[in-house]
């Protein structure tokens, strides 16, 4: 197979990816879809109320017309997903018509080289980057911003955090760097982080906690169900690569 172009969409913090490839057989399309434990958490069971919405998604498709695979895994960021060469997986049998969602930026403001993870990335989307020492992998490493890693594959979701009756948004940090992304690459965008923000506003923080029960940060089944929802929503608004002839 050769590779001839791609073209990117961006979801706030989620990137939606057309591949295409040259290939001789028909076959159904793959929803596959990245990330990190927002997206999928654990085994994916919610036996820890914790739930990512990539879980919950495949109700939204026919799965009859395309199939949905969830490669998302906890405490990943944009860059440890390609350094664990995990995204070189999915590139392996990504072929044309098929589609890649996926969400970092929860993890990337991580330390670059502690001694727990080494998951983090420069702030920003320029093209700086630094030489480190990766104590997990033993091996030098230059690590470069979030925008040059996300224009890797392209693409938050807001925590239960508020301020004045508010949800405290990224619109000035990674949401903002994620849109940049978009507009530089020439993407859809997607604000999610925005419309789920502004979806626990109107709901209020009382009806919001009940989402997080395990912590700040990930939500149980309920709120996993409701992120799902607006990603589909808006998946069928813009209707990227005509998506929406898969979704029920």
């Amino acid at each position: 197979m050769s590779f001839q172009k791609k073209i990117f969409a961006v979801l706030s913090v989620i990137g939606i990816v057309f591949s295409s490839f040259i290939i001789f057989k028909k076959q159904k399309p793959v929803f596959y879809i990245i990330g990190d434990s927002t997206v999928k958490n654990g085994d994916g069971t919610g036996k820890n109320n914790q739930m990512g919405w990539g879980t919950v998604i495949p109700p939204f498709f026919d799965t009859t017309k395309i199939t949905v695979r969830n490669h998302a895994i906890g405490g990943r960021s944009s860059r440890t997903f390609i350094t664990e060469g995990r995204w070189s997986k999915v590139l392996e049998t990504l072929k044309k018509g098929d589609y890649v969602i996926m969400q970092f930026g929860h993890n990337d403001a991580s330390p670059l080289d502690d001694t727990a993870r080494a998951r983090g990335v420069i702030r920003g989307v320029g093209e700086d980057s630094t030489e480190i020492w990766n104590p997990i992998r033993k091996i030098k490493e230059v690590v470069h911003t979030y925008g040059w890693y996300m224009r890797k594959y392209v693409r938050l979701i807001p925590r239960n955090n508020w301020k004045d009756n508010k949800v405290g948004r990224s619109s000035d940090s990674w949401g903002l760097w994620a849109k940049q992304v978009a507009e530089q690459e020439g993407a859809y965008f997607i604000d999610l982080n925005e419309l789920v923000a502004a979806k626990y506003d109107e709901m209020g923080q009382a009806a919001v906690k009940l989402f997080f029960q395990a912590d700040n940060t990930h939500t149980n089944n309920d709120g996993a169900k409701l992120n799902a929802e607006i990603v589909a929503t808006e998946l069928k608004k813009i209707n990227p690569a005509k998506i929406k002839k898969y979704m029920n």
